[in-house]
């Protein structure tokens, strides 16, 4: 679910991670819970009073590198070696509750801390984040600013000027929509849709159309469409 890219050989260690765990002070406390035999690839880590896999320590392989998706604070994917995290099995239903989700991502940014950290990428979203973007939100997010609306959520452009969200599904089982609008320029969109996924996620889904403001004072109307998975986001009124 989430993956963090290192250099080449710079694959964070058990030892890392013993290391890590030993701090006193980190924005997500953590301990290892579970450390398997000699032939298992992964250790189990305990914050938050959840617990989470984490994979692809060195020496041993890899996690699987992560494919295609949206850019943030880079040029392309960069490359390197990858290990991952994400819930343990137990944790299954309850994945995209926020409480599971902040300890995960507290988890990553710390891990991000060691050396030769590139990049992480987010799967619900689909979204590649440079190292230091990455910890940057994390860090604002858990001290308790705003939901992290471009990293933990992407916005896709289509072929037809709509945007739609990808992962918001992940969090409320909704995407937010807005359909080609001259009235409505790109970048305000992304700014509208940032606030909105802040209000969504701690508000939850939307099940009726609802009216909001946005960023710089617009009215808009939200409304649940295609069976209430996506919100359809119009503008009213400036």
């Amino acid at each position: 679910m989430l993956s963090l890219v290192f250099s080449d050989g710079q694959r964070p260690r058990l030892d890392s991670l013993v290391s890590l765990a030993g701090r006193t002070r980190g924005p997500v406390p953590f301990a290892l819970s579970h450390i398997p035999g000699e032939e298992e690839n992964w250790v189990e880590l305990l914050a938050s009073g959840l617990t989470f896999d984490c994979s692809g320590l060195a020496p041993d392989a890899p996690a699987a590198m992560p494919g295609k998706g949206a850019l943030l604070g880079l040029h392309e994917i960069p490359p390197g070696e990858a290990i991952a995290l994400e819930p343990s099995p137990h944790l299954a239903e309850g994945r995209g509750l926020l409480p599971v989700v902040r300890a995960l991502v507290g988890l990553g940014s710390q891990i991000g801390e060691l050396p030769g950290f590139q990049a992480a990428f987010w799967q619900p979203a689909q979204c590649w984040m440079a190292a230091k973007y990455f910890r940057g939100i994390a860090a604002e997010w858990l001290a308790g600013g705003a939901f992290p609306g471009l990293g933990l959520v992407s916005l896709q452009r289509e072929r037809d000027g709509a945007m739609i969200s990808v992962g918001l599904d992940y969090l409320i089982d909704q995407e937010i929509y807005f359909a080609a609008n001259r009235r409505l320029e790109p970048a305000s969109a992304a700014r509208i849709a940032v606030r909105l996924i802040h209000s969504l996620v701690a508000s939850g889904p939307l099940k009726s159309a609802s009216e909001f403001v946005g960023p710089e004072g617009e009215v808009l109307l939200v409304e649940p469409i295609h069976l209430g998975r996506r919100l359809k986001v119009s503008l009213m009124r400036t």
